[in-house]
């Protein structure tokens, strides 16, 4: 059963090619970092004409790399949200119209759940049921996945995601744009323990994440300490501080949720599982406690529709359809 793809929840646009909801023969990716970067994060006007201009490209070059045309697929999936609504609405219409033309059948995907189907595309997925931690740029939650069509939310961030979070911090300290890239490069040469920065929690909650007072404690740092960012040596502190202090909360909390769901599965995926350090600490929890570790490839964790078609083939299957008068939401 071949589906194709479409993802255009920020700014990647994406089509991708999968077979049998784990096969991907196709997966390509248009990114936007270098527009955005001047603005110092993702303006939702300019990505949409962006979306608007590679949707089509995109589409034809994930048909091309797969060696099939659009006659040979027998489904589509496209993000459906959360997400930028200009953006989304952009994936959406090319998936309606295909999806009318060619009488496939369509489904609505949502858009952290794929980002936990992802490691279903790899040689090795868990067994059901697992936590799942997806962190990414807008969002930072935590689920009880019990099947594909059973992710249950149990936590969110209370404020800023953890990507959103470095994207704000590299800005104070002027390191540009995408924030979580530069912060790991640069913590690499700093010391994690050089500034002791806090660890934001809501014990009423102990589940629920929160990074804007982190964002805030940085800030006020800077602020009162400017030399900080005249050092190379110092500069390289505070993002390892930072980064540091970022893991940890993630870390713990996902950790908190095994033991609130007795589970001893643990996904995490989403753009900041790319991150080195945090997979780092993952690994090293998961020794020390035997819990399973599932971490998808790096190329699987940032935005990329080859997971919205597995999560896609997966609902078609159970025989769910997107109905053409349904429409995107910006959050959920």
């Amino acid at each position: 059963m071949l589906i194709l793809g479409l993802e255009t929840s920020c700014d990647e646009t994406a089509a991708a090619v999968v077979a049998d909801g784990r096969r991907i023969l196709s997966n390509v990716v248009a990114t936007q970092f270098e527009l955005h970067a001047q603005y110092g994060g993702v303006v939702p006007e300019i990505a949409a004409r962006r979306h608007l201009e590679n949707i089509l490209p995109v589409t034809q070059a994930a048909l091309d790399q797969a060696g099939i045309t659009l006659a040979d697929l027998d489904g589509l999936a496209v993000t459906q949200g959360p997400g930028l609504i200009g953006a989304l609405v952009i994936g959406m219409a090319v998936g309606k119209a295909l999806a009318y033309t060619l009488k496939k059948p369509l489904a609505g995907v949502h858009h952290l759940q794929a980002h936990i189907a992802a490691i279903f595309l790899t040689d090795s997925p868990p067994a059901f049921p697992f936590v799942g931690l997806v962190v990414s740029g807008g969002h930072t939650n935590l689920y009880h996945v019990k099947s594909f069509q059973d992710m249950e939310l149990m936590s969110r961030t209370r404020d800023d995601a953890a990507g959103e979070a470095f994207d704000k911090v590299a800005k104070v300290m002027g390191l540009g744009y995408p924030g979580g890239v530069v912060i790991e490069a640069l913590a690499t040469q700093g010391r994690p323990e050089a500034y002791p920065l806090p660890r934001p929690r809501i014990p009423e909650e102990p589940l629920t994440f929160s990074f804007s007072g982190l964002k805030t404690a940085v800030a006020y740092l800077v602020k009162r300490h400017p030399e900080i960012l005249a050092e190379p040596h110092s500069r390289a502190d505070l993002a390892a501080s930072f980064q540091e202090a970022v893991v940890e909360c993630l870390v713990s909390r996902a950790w908190l949720a095994l033991e609130a769901t007795g589970s001893t599965r643990l996904l995490v995926a989403g753009g900041v599982a790319a991150n080195g350090r945090l997979r780092q600490a993952l690994k090293e929890q998961a020794q020390a406690t035997g819990m399973e570790l599932f971490l998808p490839p790096l190329h699987l964790c940032t935005d990329n529709a080859a997971m919205v078609a597995a999560l896609g083939y997966q609902l078609l299957k159970q025989g769910e359809r997107l109905p053409l008068s349904a429409d995107v939401f910006s959050r959920g």
